[in-house]
């Protein structure tokens, strides 16, 4: 229990977070039937989770500092079981909607003490086991998603895919409360709270302008002043960092090159590589008529490439610099969304694979080794922050790049579709058309929305690579596999107050 109790129960946590990040993309068109959810309501319940995830992870993370990581870690647990229950039983897209952005809450706490929590038990080279170990249960977390997403969404039904939590989520707290002791931060921290505020209102006012302007147009007064609000909220958040004396991102990183660059390439990363894979899904199921399971075996090829990489490459790319291996795994993300983006009509899911292959290989060139240049940019002591850092950019550019992505593949459907056609997909989606459009002309306004959506991903990749490539020029080469690893900083960081 003393070895392997801790990470047990933290990798639990793990895969049931990020499982939930790709498990619902599958289910989507089943969601909207059952739901009658609109295309917009469907960006909200993928969007609603990993912005919330995205906006609480950096205040989460603090509060755990000083209130007690594993107490904040098991809450986490608590309050994503409830939060899962509720997307189970819930009634309409309100409510689903709602309850993911709890479910995201829920994961931010867990998610922000999983790496002090194994710092606080393993040092040295069991250090090293629990990082390889958390790693690949959150990549096998990424693969199993979609497949699993369809088998329950086919069998039992989607809500299912939400229930299967609890079980795991009721082990998962008794084993963190009976192997992995209470551990908090140095004594004296402070928790910005308005930094978290204001950093949450500016995450929740660009992403909400950005899906509204998938209905009401991007130069519509709402979607004008969600951007103002958005804006006001980035200038009060960069001014509270500045003042207070624990910030949750200090602004003056920022002003080095190297971090700003990996930062750059963490956002990109996540939007360009999964931001189109919802629409995706819609388009195999409810335009193609492939079942969930079907739909969700076409992510396989992007899976298995990203994990074939990444497993190879921590032995074959030891030492490379994390310029060529993020840089250049962004602009093979690029690449493959390039592909992506030659449908028609008469397009079926094996116009995919080529694509899919090639982000799946700079997928598993990109994820090992970008938090690990997070850490090598900045001092020893700013290792925690960095750390944070470059996980709340990935998870902020997933939830900005669904909103911008669904909104590129709105607008470009409604150019190309009758008036009355376009105003049914604003009202409910691609299902919606099946009554008011000819097969072929919703097939070929689908494909065209997607293509266009690939595009704008493949360019938001092949920009980060370029801004990794041009500024993360550290001193040393901030190499791949070289790196101290973020939780072995950590550990030199933590006190732990075994119960």
């Amino acid at each position: 229990m003393r070895t392997w109790g801790p990470l047990t129960a933290v990798c639990l946590g793990t895969f049931m977070l990020l499982l939930d990040v790709t498990i619902a993309i599958v289910a989507l068109p089943d969601m909207a039937a059952a739901l009658h959810a609109s295309l917009s309501d469907l960006q909200w319940v993928m969007d609603a989770y990993a912005l919330a995830l995205a906006a609480l992870l950096l205040g989460v993370g603090a509060a755990a500092d000083v209130l007690g990581r594993r107490r904040v870690h098991v809450t986490g647990v608590v309050v994503f079981a409830g939060a899962s229950l509720l997307c189970g039983v819930a009634s309409g897209p309100a409510t689903l909607v709602a309850a993911r952005a709890l479910q995201g809450a829920g994961a931010a706490a867990t998610l922000a003490t999983t790496l002090p929590l194994l710092a606080s038990v393993y040092q040295g080279r069991r250090m090293s086991m629990a990082l390889g170990v958390w790693g690949a249960v959150g990549g096998a977390a990424s693969a199993v998603g979609p497949v699993l997403g369809g088998l329950l969404t086919d069998g039992p039904g989607w809500r299912w895919i939400f229930y299967v939590n609890l079980p795991v989520s009721v082990v998962a707290v008794w084993l963190t409360l009976r192997a992995v002791p209470e551990s908090r931060g140095r004594a004296g921290r402070r928790v910005d709270w308005a930094g978290t505020v204001t950093f949450a209102a500016f995450a929740g006012g660009v992403t909400y302008g950005a899906v509204r302007a998938g209905s009401h147009g991007w130069g519509s007064t709402g979607t004008l002043v969600s951007f103002a609000g958005a804006a006001l909220a980035l200038v009060s958040f960069l001014v509270v960092e500045r003042r207070v004396a624990d910030p949750l991102i200090d602004p003056r990183l920022f002003l080095k090159p190297a971090f700003s660059g990996v930062m750059a390439g963490a956002f990109a990363f996540n939007a360009a590589a999964f931001g189109v894979m919802a629409y995706t899904s819609i388009w195999l199921q409810t335009v193609l008529g492939m079942s969930p399971v079907r739909g969700g075996l076409v992510f396989l090829w992007l899976s298995l490439a990203a994990f074939v990489v990444a497993a190879a490459g921590g032995r074959l790319l030891h030492g490379v610099p994390a310029r060529f291996t993020v840089g250049g795994g962004l602009l093979l993300i690029g690449a493959g969304q390039f592909c992506m983006a030659f449908l028609d009509a008469g397009s079926t899911s094996t116009a995919l694979i080529p694509g899919l292959l090639l982000v799946g290989v700079g997928t598993g060139l990109v994820a090992p080794s970008v938090a690990g240049a997070a850490l090598a940019t900045v001092e020893r002591e700013r290792s925690g922050m960095a750390s944070g850092a470059v996980n709340t950019f990935r998870q902020f550019g997933y939830a900005l790049g669904l909103a911008f992505f669904g909104t590129v593949l709105t607008s470009r459907m409604a150019d190309s579709l009758p008036h009355g056609a376009a105003h049914a997909l604003a009202g409910g989606g691609a299902q919606a058309l099946r009554g008011a459009l000819p097969e072929h002309a919703l097939r070929a306004g689908f494909a065209s929305g997607l293509n266009t959506a690939a595009v704008t991903a493949g360019t938001v990749a092949v920009v980060g690579g370029v801004l990794v490539l041009a500024l993360l020029r550290t001193p040393g080469a901030v190499r791949t596999g070289v790196t101290k690893p973020a939780a072995t900083t950590l550990t030199e960081e933590t006190t732990t107050q075994r119960n």
